[in-house]
């Protein structure tokens, strides 16, 4: 038997020892799903979203145990932590009401009727990340499910408790047994294994550019439907008009939130000239003030990052960048890093281009609407944005001429549950969220009906 040991990032001590899922294990998990997912398919609307609902109860009634799980597991502040469990929950219940709602069309054409129907893949896969666990998975498995999908998910091996608690939690509400299997293990074996599969008729992945072009090419194979919720290098536009202490004090969960370990962290954030002294002296009391500690410590406000491994590359990121200030943050053990802001920086530096997922932001002067609009847009990437003024027709002008799926106005959101959420260019293909991810696990089916006897 092969083991992972499971770190927990603020103390370096092994929180938990789990079994990994031998390759050779997948054809059965897949059998299991499909005879799963054929029952499941054949339950009414109403059955199937009276079952999301149960793991929705199930979730919260479970959410403060799943909570201080997430937290230590991940690293993330325990108040995150309960959002996210909330999120989870809230997920759930928003995709029950979509069995009884995933509606085709009644078409005229000429000599009968014309209908289409949305019918579920069959078994669809799932890879997730390891720095929003439970989020992140009940935004792939209750759509999967409400489509009427068998879902095989497979958790970073960074962060695999909260996807296994939620499988157990699922079949203890009810779902049939097979119906949502976890599998622990490393993307290069059982990940890859998985989007070759031709049991699994899609791929929905959360994660790296580069992991995501490889998952399309595997996936080509078979010619797999995918999903590709991808990297970011989000901007922040601040103009001179805008409120510039919200803009700032913003920044505490747009940058710094998860320790940076965010795709949507706006890690370049632009301000007009005129602004900038005040916005960096207004930014500077912000991140002196981050309380960087114990995730389960009520008033910690950013925890470690999650390995090693990641504490590396994005210290390597720093190193030798021009440092303007930075916060505090506590010695080892554990994976410590202070909120860090880079500032004079030029628009090349391997700082501002590269996605660093860590607690560090770049600040930028500009002197035009066109000229930040150009630089917001000078990426590989077009994940999130934000757009910070007083200005209502700017405010629109510049959304529209930015490219980025997810943008915000006077706000560094990038995700509700009843919206779309997904990237331009390099940052993925399709749509999670709202009524556009239950596309994403169907298929459309056409059927005409002569009545010309």
């Amino acid at each position: 038997m092969t083991t992972l040991d499971v770190i927990e990032p603020a103390t370096e001590r092994v929180l938990d020892t789990l079994e990994l899922t031998d390759v050779a294990e997948l054809d059965a998990v897949v059998a299991r799903a499909a005879t799963a997912q054929k029952l499941w398919a054949a339950e009414s609307p109403q059955y199937r979203g009276q079952a999301l609902l149960a793991v929705a109860a199930a979730i919260e009634s479970n959410a403060e145990r799943l909570a201080r799980l997430e937290s230590r597991n991940v690293g993330m502040p325990i108040a995150e932590a309960r959002g996210a469990v909330a999120g989870a929950a809230a997920t759930f219940r928003y995709y029950a009401a979509a069995p009884e709602r995933l509606l085709g069309h009644t078409i005229p054409v000429d000599g009968g009727v014309d209908m289409t129907f949305r019918e579920p893949i069959g078994v669809v896969g799932l890879i997730t990340p390891w720095n929003y666990p439970l989020t992140i998975a009940s935004w792939k498995v209750a759509p999967g499910l409400a489509a009427g999908n068998a879902i095989v998910l497979k958790p970073a091996e960074l962060t695999p408790l909260t996807a296994r608690e939620l499988a157990a939690i699922a079949t203890a509400a009810g779902l049939p047994e097979g119906l949502l299997t976890v599998l622990v293990g490393p993307g290069r074996t059982i990940g890859r294994a998985m989007v070759e599969h031709p049991g699994i008729g899609k791929i929905a992945f959360t994660g790296s550019t580069d992991v995501g072009k490889d998952i399309a090419r595997r996936a080509a194979g078979t010619l797999k439907r995918v999903t590709l919720e991808l990297g970011g290098k989000s901007a922040a536009l601040v103009f001179a008009d805008a409120d510039l202490d919200a803009a700032a004090s913003g920044l505490t969960g747009a940058v710094f939130g998860n320790s940076g370990q965010d795709c949507c962290a706006r890690s370049r954030v632009f301000v007009e000239r005129p602004a900038l002294e005040g916005f960096l002296e207004r930014l500077e009391k912000v991140v002196g003030g981050i309380v960087v500690g114990d995730p389960l410590d009520e008033n910690t406000q950013m925890g470690p990052l999650v390995s090693a491994g990641q504490a590396a590359r994005v210290r390597a990121h720093v190193d030798g960048a021009p440092v303007l200030f930075r916060g505090s943050a506590p010695e080892g053990p554990g994976y410590w890093m202070p909120p860090t802001v880079l500032h004079p920086i030029d628009d090349a530096h391997p700082a501002a281009r590269e996605e660093i997922f860590g607690p560090v932001v770049s600040v930028f002067a500009f002197d035009t609407e066109a000229e930040a609009v150009v630089r917001a847009n000078d990426t590989v990437y077009g994940l999130a944005g934000s757009i910070w003024t007083s200005d209502a027709a700017r405010s629109l002008r510049v959304a529209r001429a930015v490219d980025a799926g997810a943008l915000a106005v006077n706000s560094y959101t990038s995700v509700r549950v009843t919206t779309p959420f997904g990237g331009f260019k390099q940052s993925g293909l399709g749509r999670e969220l709202g009524p556009d991810a239950l596309d994403a696990y169907t298929e459309v089916k056409n059927v005409f009906f002569s009545t010309t006897g």
